[in-house]
Parts: structure tokens; C-alpha cells; sequence
């Protein structure tokens, strides 16, 4: 019986996988209850239930010979597929008593993406081995960006506004990555869409008043390609988000000059067009109520604004990092101490207060030239540095979930980052006001949200039911309060009957009018399955 059970799989196998190309399948490996594993014409059925319900490409046991059917099965999705669907399923199917993703691991127990773009490796920032030759480093003292890639690594739909002193627009490491208003009719000289700007094609300049926000000083071109230098291309270097679209807007002069009434229009443009993040590496010395204001509308709006500290080696709030809802970003160095000074002034050096959130790599920093297409040799240092690192992070976080707000994405990237990095004089344990909440990881950060079936009964997330079996109301409890979420009630095919939000605690809610029979409840936190429990209604 089981030679003929695995000969039906994989005859399966043959013909799912004709004329379909995949590229990285998601893996599933599902171990099937004893009085099922060893019936065959049941577990045939079962399996035959999954291909036609699911997208499933491939069938395998993993365990060979005899003993074959008593071991776990292998089961293959394709990669554009989200697995989420088929391991809710499989966690409540009686056949099974065990499902999981197919990991794996290398020789440091680390999983990783690298990218192949040729100067890749002057990236200290996301890839540190300790020999960097500018400057003294610390293996490890990076934001794990090869790690984050396995996880994440951006999605188009998602748009980071970049306000400046412009870009390199033509540069080819930009090619199909900036934003375009298509709404608008190039060269007509005229405001198509209405939205206050004549053929505002690719951005809008507010230095100077046009419509092509181009790069003449190189700043902006640096801070946007680490947002979102193009990966894998075979030239120059790679961006923390692979696939985000950049929306420039000029604020900043040839001269290194700007207005705040210009960086208020930009944000105000970046809310109104549609950007999911704005990263602003500028600081001025003034408080702003007009400056504030827009970005709380930004923020209001769901839009996560970053800023730079500033590099005068002070604790004097500089704007807009000082401004309310804000992430504050310091600089580190290639040590993980923080940047005082930067390369290019003795008395430079990141800002520091009790306003800063979290710090990212900031000095020797390799990016595109503004004057050159093939040119990546040159570096610059500063806080306006590090918060493009962290913009990044935050496009790969929404990409992940685009339904996570501007706290949603602080309290993430503050949660995960890496304390006591720093000097003891200046990092001490916890929030501190020379490091914030510490180093930003983007892996950490990706993992954060990144909760897949194989945490089922583990805390913090783990709950219990009472009572069970019940007739008619049903409480259940977390035993960590402060859990947010929904509360999802399954029938046996997976049909949600109720859904209830899980508040900080516990929760209870009727189940009058449901029929007799068993029920699986589930905890979704951040859209991700986190925890299911067999309820009996009688």
C-alpha cells in the first residue's frame, strides 16, 4: 500500500509541474497523524483534497525506503504564491499533528542574500566583516541587510519621497526606480491632474521652482541611493529596498540652502501624492509650528517621516528631527561607536538628546555620483547618511505589511535595534540619548512582524480558552498583556464565522446561534497567524 501511495504522489509531482516554471518555491513540510500516515487510500485522498484547493507544485516524502509513509511529506507552492493560506489550513486539518516552513541554514547558522553589483562590498553599513579600510571596524556593527533580503526586500507599490537637494535623474542605477506622476501630460504646460504643479512628470523642484528636481551639489543623490540604488544589476552598489519607487522633490539649493517653507511644500506634495515614507537628511536650528504641522499631517495620514539629528556634535535640537512624530536618526561608525567626528570636520559629530529614536550607520558612506554614471568611489558622512538607512528598512517594513502606521513602524524599528553597541561612556543599557533605542537591524526589524504557524503555543502569543467545551459564551486570555490583534472563528473548512478584535488582555464573545461541533480560534497578529485553539461548542 505505501509503494503505491508514494507512486500516486508522485505521479502528482509530473503532472503539476508541467509547464510551470517557478522561481524560489515556498516549502512546506507537514507530518501526518500515525492512523493516517499508514492508509494509504486516506492519505491519498487528503493529498489529492490539497492540490486541488491549493496551487500545490510538488509532492515529496522526505523519509525514504519502507518506512517512507511514517515520515513527513514535502510540499512545494509556487514563489508568487503566499503559503499563509495552506498553514492555517494544515494547522487545523485532523490529518496533521505537525506543519512548518522548510527553513535552512549554512555553515554560521546565518540565511542571507548578497547581491552581486560589483562595489557591493564597500557597503560596510550592510555588510560589515570587520576590515573595512577607512576607518577602524567591528565585524557585525551593520543593519544585517543580507539577512533582511531572505525576508524582504521591497515591493514597487510602495513609495519613498526623498526631499533633498534632488537626484541624478538620468543615472542609469535609477533606471525604473523614481516615481512618476502619470496623471500628468509631459511638456503641455499645463496642471493635468490638478494637484497645484504644471507637468510635474517626475517630482517637483521647490528650490528653484520647475519641474526637474535635478541633483547640483550630489547630497540627494547619495541619500537617494542608499534608499534605493537598483540591486543585482552588475554595476556599482546596492540600495536597502530593492524594488520601492523614489519620489524627489528639491529642497535644498546649489548651496546647500533651504527654506522650510519649501521642505513644508514637499511634504505636503510627498502626503498629497500618494508617499509612504518621506526621508528628510536636512536640519535647521529653528523650532517650526508651520514645519510641524505638516508633518503631522503626513503623519496623519499614515505616512512614516525620518530625519537626520544633525553632525554638530551637540544635544541642541536641530529640525525636523525635533519635531513630534518624527523618527530621530544618529550616526554610527564602522566600529558601532558614534560618529564624532565624521571624516571631514574635527569638530563634526551625530547629535545626540532625548529626541533621538534609533541611530544607523553614518559615516563612509559609498553612493551614486551626481556628476558620474559609472563613477562610486565617492563617500560621505553625516546623520543625513544614516537616516536613509533607515527610510529603506521602513519601505521593506511596509512592503511587508502595508498596513502598518508611522508607530506601528517606530515602535518596530526602536523595538528590535541592537543595544549596548556603543561605548559604555555613551550607550549604557536601554534608551539612552546618544544611541536612542539603539542600532536599527533590518533583520530583527522583518522577523518582528515575520510570525509564521511554526510559533503555534509559544509566548508571547500563546492564550488560553475557557471554558472548553462551552455552551454559548467563550473568554479567552494572553498571558502577555499589551498583544494587539483579531480574534478569527473557523469551521472545519476554514470558513471564518466570526471576527473579533483581540484588545490588551483578554477578550470574550458569544458564540449564540453556532451549531454544535468543533471550531479553531485564531490569533492574527501584524496579518500573521500566531496561535490556534480547538473550541467545542456543545
Amino acid at each position: 500500500m505505501i509503494k503505491n501511495l508514494f507512486a500516486c504522489c508522485f505521479s502528482l509531482v509530473a503532472y503539476l509541474s508541467l509547464g510551470q516554471v517557478t522561481d524560489k518555491p515556498h516549502r512546506i513540510l507537514v507530518q501526518l497523524t500515525p492512523e493516517y500516515a499508514i492508509n494509504a487510500l486516506e492519505t491519498s485522498s487528503f493529498l489529492s483534497e490539497l492540490t486541488n484547493r491549493f496551487d500545490v507544485i510538488s509532492i515529496e516524502p522526505i523519509r525514504k525506503g519502507k518506512k517512507a509513509a511514517e515520515g513527513p511529506i514535502l510540499l512545494s507552492l509556487p514563489f508568487d504564491q503566499d503559503p499563509q493560506e495552506l498553514l492555517v489550513f494544515l494547522s487545523i486539518c485532523k490529518q496533521v499533528s505537525m506543519v512548518e516552513m522548510d527553513d535552512y541554514g549554512s555553515t554560521d547558522g546565518k540565511q542571507q542574500v548578497v547581491p552581486s553589483d560589483p562595489d557591493y562590498t564597500m557597503q560596510w553599513a550592510l555588510d560589515n566583516n570587520g576590515t573595512f579600510s577607512l576607518s577602524p571596524a567591528t565585524a557585525g556593527a551593520d543593519i544585517s541587510m543580507e539577512q533582511a533580503w531572505e525576508i524582504e526586500q521591497g515591493d514597487s507599490s510602495i513609495l519613498v519621497a526623498v526631499i533633498d537637494s534632488g537626484n541624478k535623474m538620468d543615472h542609469p542605477d535609477f533606471a525604473g526606480r523614481l516615481w512618476t506622476n502619470y496623471n500628468e501630460i509631459p511638456s503641455n504646460d499645463l496642471d493635468d491632474d490638478s494637484n497645484g504643479f504644471v507637468d510635474d512628470v517626475q517630482g517637483w523642484d521647490f528650490a528653484y521652482t520647475d519641474n526637474l528636481p535635478a541633483d547640483d551639489m550630489g547630497h540627494g543623490t547619495n541619500v537617494a541611493g542608499i534608499i534605493g540604488l537598483a540591486a543585482n544589476n552588475g554595476s556599482g552598489l546596492a540600495g536597502v529596498d530593492w524594488n520601492c519607487k523614489l519620489m524627489i522633490l528639491k529642497g535644498l539649493n546649489a548651496a546647500n540652502f533651504g527654506y522650510y517653507s519649501w521642505w513644508a511644500s514637499a511634504i505636503y506634495y510627498a502626503v498629497d501624492n500618494g508617499a509612504n515614507v518621506i526621508n528628510m537628511s536636512l536640519a535647521g536650528n529653528a523650532s517650526s509650528g508651520i514645519l510641524q504641522s505638516a508633518i503631522t499631517e503626513a503623519v496623519n495620514n499614515g505616512v512614516t517621516v525620518v530625519a537626520s539629528m544633525g553632525n554638530t556634535n551637540t544635544s541642541t535640537k536641530r529640525y525636523p528631527a525635533g519635531c513630534n512624530g518624527v523618527i530621530a536618526v544618529g550616526a554610527t561608525d564602522p566600529d558601532d561607536s558614534r560618529s564624532q567626528p565624521f571624516f571631514w570636520g574635527a569638530s563634526s559629530g551625530s547629535n545626540y538628546g532625548t529626541h533621538i529614536s534609533v541611530v544607523a550607520p553614518g559615516n563612509f558612506i559609498y553612493g551614486a555620483d551626481f556628476a558620474s554614471d559609472t563613477n562610486y568611489s565617492l563617500y560621505w558622512g553625516g546623520t543625513s547618511q544614516a537616516a536613509p538607512h533607515v527610510s529603506g528598512v521602513a519601505a521593506l517594513l511596509l512592503a511587508q505589511d502595508p498596513g502598518r502606521s508611522p508607530s506601528d513602524i517606530k515602535l518596530i524599528l526602536e523595538e528590535t535595534a541592537e543595544d549596548m553597541v556603543g561605548p559604555i561612556s555613551e550607550d549604557v543599557p536601554g534608551f539612552d540619548a546618544y544611541f536612542g533605542h539603539g542600532r536599527i537591524n533590518a533583520y530583527e526589524a522583518l522577523s518582528y512582524g515575520n510570525v509564521g504557524i511554526q510559533t503555534l503555543g509559544k509566548e508571547p502569543y500563546a492564550f488560553a480558552v475557557f471554558p472548553n467545551p462551552t455552551d454559548d459564551q467563550l473568554y479567552v486570555q494572553l498571558p502577555n498583556e499589551g498583544v494587539k490583534g483579531e480574534w478569527l472563528l473557523l469551521d472545519a473548512t476554514g470558513k471564518c464565522l466570526i471576527q473579533h478584535h483581540a484588545d490588551e488582555g483578554g477578550n470574550s464573545f458569544s458564540l449564540h446561534g453556532l451549531a454544535a461541533g468543533t471550531y479553531f480560534l485564531q490569533l492574527k497578529v501584524h496579518q500573521s497567524v500566531v496561535g490556534v485553539e480547538t473550541v467545542v461548542v456543545r
